[in-house]
């Protein structure tokens, strides 16, 4: 971690920069030009306050910091960094509107933002992060400023429809995807962001197209494994500010649940009223317990492990001529 303390200090220092929670009628100026000092500080804080509770949560701000050391390694020295928000800040709106589509109640250990904020505020202040996100772009010294909002709206659209997908599956419990339809969606879902954040550290850069496209398909295959790997943790000891089970409860379609249909395909309709109660009665029904004990003793969760982690090999073979980014792994996993 020490490696990166730099590093991580001038992206947090950008993330200030762009979301202030201090000074916020000069914030507002900035962002809202001609208004912001018609908006009073209380309505501003309204907007901004669920995003810096969220932010302020911590995570590991590992695409950004992916970003930052690409671009390092192709020889671009700092040039990404302040392109920090355009990453972290999509990220973390995902997570606000992704809470609230999945009815979570909790995200890195505390309440749900639309559980403290309500639901209306959390959809607002989530959309606009994604907004606030794209200005940083416009600040940047890149010469093709166009570009730059083309990569970023074309990764934002790839990650909704992975999002449509993931939520038509578990709203339609009888739908059973192939597992080559989870690595799709779990490409466009968690590895878009990975993708977009490898993209775009190599294009300030200013690496070739070739050099650019093989780091973007190593950071997707990081994100699929971390993925498939927080699938099986959520199963097993759980993941970190959510709690065990918590996929169940949703109804989600994950890897281990695919494969044991897949090995099982008379015991759907055991897994189906799994569901139904988990939904009803939440992480703590005892149904849930039964659910993970079953797919557990079939060795489902050992093979999806596997896979994850064998996705993780496969970035790590690109990256692992760069030593920080071979070592970024050890940091987030």
């Amino acid at each position: 971690m020490d490696q990166y303390k730099e590093r991580l200090g001038k992206i947090e220092a950008v993330l200030e920069q762009w979301l202030s929670k201090t000074q916020e009628s000069i914030w507002a100026e900035k962002i809202f030009r001609n208004i912001g000092q018609s908006i009073s500080v209380e309505t501003i804080r309204f907007l901004t306050d669920p995003l810096n509770d969220m932010i302020s949560r911590g995570g590991k701000r590992w695409r950004p910091l992916l970003m930052t050391l690409i671009c390092e390694s192709l020889g671009g020295g700092n040039a990404a960094i302040p392109l920090s928000p355009l990453v972290e800040f999509s990220h973390t709106a995902s997570l606000i509107h992704d809470d609230i589509e999945d009815e979570s109640d909790e995200r890195r250990g505390m309440p749900s933002i639309h559980k403290i904020y309500g639901v209306d505020t959390a959809i607002n202040s989530g959309s606009f992060l994604y907004f606030l996100a794209a200005s940083c772009i416009d600040s940047c010294e890149l010469n093709d400023k166009f570009h730059v909002h083309k990569m970023w709206a074309d990764y934002m659209r790839k990650l909704h429809m992975g999002q449509a997908m993931d939520i038509y599956w578990h709203r339609n419990v009888s739908v059973i995807p192939s597992a080559d339809e989870y690595y799709l969606m779990a490409g466009l879902k968690t590895g878009a962001l990975a993708g977009f954040a490898a993209e775009l550290g190599s294009y300030a850069a200013g690496a070739p197209p070739e050099k650019t496209e093989q780091f973007a398909e190593a950071a997707k295959k990081m994100g699929v494994g971390f993925q498939i790997l927080d699938d099986v943790k959520n199963l097993t000891t759980g993941v970190r500010g959510k709690r065990r089970g918590d996929d169940v409860v949703e109804g989600k379609k994950s890897l281990p649940v695919l494969l044991y249909i897949d090995k099982y395909p008379h015991k759907k309709e055991m897994i189906f009223y799994y569901f139904h109660v988990a939904k009803n009665e939440g992480t703590s029904a005892p149904e849930v317990g039964e659910f993970i004990e079953t797919i557990t003793n079939t060795g489902v969760l050992a093979e999806a492990e596997e896979k994850g982690k064998a996705l993780l090999k496969d970035a790590r073979d690109v990256f692992g001529s760069h030593a920080l980014l071979n070592d970024l792994f050890n940091l987030i996993s």
